[in-house]
């Protein structure tokens, strides 16, 4: 069975954007487009109006879309079925973690599974963790290793598998605009160029932590991914903020320090998310249930 084709209608109603579906779908943008004409070629009416700016379901795409998420249902729980009574687990698991969270857990949590259930193949894709939550939504990945977020959303799980520290970083040779050890008041900080994520956990609290000092930060730049930060601090353009695992794990540790920043920020916990009902995927259930 090739459903990949519905999938991709799925993603795209569901997201009414190529450039976020495609990204979602791992296929280029012209390459969902090609297929979305197919499908309408085949239903014989549009499913989608489209111009140069918006993209929005016809009547026919919206009768399409029940069909599209019932004929998955279905062909989920019959080859859920058929996987249970055979015994063995064959197929595919699609899985989304960032490079750092790559280095510390996949090999905990895959060795014994790929040892009990080699029928299994295993799609790695790695990105920005603030990423994590939306994949698993959209339906693009299965499993995601990411941060549990402050409050989780609806009809998703989360299994916990580490926690690490929030931590302000500074370039090991101490910047002349590093507040002294013994002064570092809401005056101080507002001097100091920050490197902060652009989104997600780690840039709420950080935000909050400036907030609840009354201090209006200098944003020196803001990236994707926690490793670039690393790069950037280590080099002297600013004080960043990052998960401790990430520092761990990155080749430029030695040249930077940890900063002792009081109060700390909240501490993270790394573990894996995934849709309540996709737990009804006997693979899926395996892996989750392969971390102890």
């Amino acid at each position: 069975m090739d459903t990949r084709q519905l999938h991709q209608f799925v993603t795209l109603a569901e997201t009414l954007h190529f450039g976020r579906a495609s990204e979602l779908c791992h296929i280029s943008a012209s390459a969902l487009s090609r297929n979305i004409r197919q499908l309408e070629t085949e239903s014989g009416v549009s499913l989608f109006d489209r111009d140069n700016r918006s993209v929005a379901l016809t009547s026919a795409g919206a009768s399409f879309l029940r069909y599209a998420r019932e004929s998955l249902a279905q062909w989920e729980l019959i080859r859920n079925q058929l996987m249970e009574e055979s015994g063995e687990l064959r197929g595919e698991v699609a899985i989304y973690c960032s490079v750092t969270a790559s280095y510390s857990f996949l090999y905990e949590l895959l060795s014994q599974f790929r040892a009990e259930h080699s029928g299994v193949e295993v799609k790695l894709h790695t990105g920005d963790p603030e990423y994590a939550i939306q994949r698993v939504q959209a339906g693009a990945e299965d499993i995601a290793i990411g941060a549990r977020p402050d409050r989780m959303p609806a009809g998703l799980s989360f299994k916990p598998m580490a926690k690490t520290p929030l931590v302000f970083i500074a370039a090991r040779n101490h910047p002349e605009w590093l507040p002294a050890k013994g002064r570092r008041d809401a005056e101080a900080w507002a001097a100091v160029p920050m490197i902060l994520s652009e989104r997600g956990l780690a840039r709420s609290r950080v935000d909050a932590w400036f907030k609840s000092k009354k201090i209006q930060p200098t944003i020196y730049a803001q990236v994707a991914g926690n490793e670039a930060i690393v790069s950037m601090v280590s080099l002297g353009f600013g004080v960043g903020v990052l998960p401790q695992i990430v520092l761990d794990n990155s080749p430029l540790a030695d040249k930077v320090t940890v900063l002792d920043v009081r109060p700390q920020l909240t501490a993270y916990d790394v573990g894996l998310l995934t849709l309540e009902k996709k737990l009804r995927n006997p693979i899926i259930r395996a892996l989750w249930e392969q971390l102890k």
